[in-house]
């Protein structure tokens, strides 16, 4: 059956009521008609079964089925990323989605290009929070990342007090991301912080690690700020989560 996002509090009652992105999706692209069944996952756990009563102007329909979501990830990996130029940030939330991040949280930094009127980053914000959902849709994923709104990264350090692993990328010389890996403890949290076009400066690296972030490096080659988040969910996942196991 076709899948689609909703929030939870469009669940009243035993009724689901699609928002308007999509009711167009549902039926403009889909031509789906009332009679129709669909799931709809609300980003907390649980998948509904819909069978669609109407579909104009608001999709809604009856739920006549609920599963509880098979459990996410028993890594929770929290990615504070510093914020990139363009649409990069989109590139980041999508694979960082599909990879089973629980977090994103964009970060301020002193070579952070963007600086964004409130207006805007509300704006961002939301757009953001939408792909995240529709990653999470797409790739089958029954809960949906928490993307925040941008921050200092002198806030974002304090997220290193409630994670088992802090992991903070740089370029200058850090010790290898493998030899910390091979190190630590299983961990249940990972905060992993990665700068912008340009990476971080030392005294945000010095900060980073006086909170106790691990400092580490990925080798010879400099990953771009949109490949390197990504690249390291997806190894902290194959080690700790569940990439590649066994469904």
């Amino acid at each position: 059956m076709r899948r689609f996002a909703i929030a939870p509090e469009r669940v009243v009652d035993g009724r689901v009521t699609f928002d308007a992105l999509e009711t167009r999706h549902l039926a403009r692209v889909l031509r789906l008609r009332p009679g129709d069944t669909v799931v709809a996952s609300d980003g907390a756990g649980h998948d509904y079964t819909v069978r669609l009563e109407a579909v104009q102007p608001r999709a809604s329909g009856v739920i006549v089925g609920v599963a509880e979501a098979a459990g996410d990830s028993p890594l929770a990996v929290t990615l504070v990323q510093g914020l990139p130029k363009g649409d990069k940030l989109e590139t980041i939330v999508r694979a960082a989605t599909e990879l089973g991040v629980a977090r994103v949280i964009p970060a301020i930094a002193a070579r952070t290009v963007v600086r964004l009127a409130d207006r805007q980053a509300v704006t961002r914000l939301g757009r953001w929070q939408r792909v995240a959902r529709e990653a999470a849709k797409q790739c089958g994923r029954r809960v949906v990342p928490d993307v925040a709104p941008p921050r200092p990264l002198e806030a974002c350090l304090d997220e290193a007090r409630d994670a088992d692993l802090a992991l903070c990328l740089w370029e200058g010389g850090a010790p290898p991301l493998g030899a910390v890996l091979a190190e630590a403890k299983r961990p249940r949290r990972v905060v992993v912080l990665v700068g912008p076009e340009g990476g971080l400066d030392r005294r945000e690296v010095d900060a980073a690690r006086a909170q106790g972030w691990h400092v580490v490096g990925l080798g010879a080659r400099i990953l771009r700020t949109e490949t390197a988040g990504p690249a390291i969910i997806a190894i902290l996942q194959a080690r700790w989560g569940d990439l590649g196991t066994a469904t």
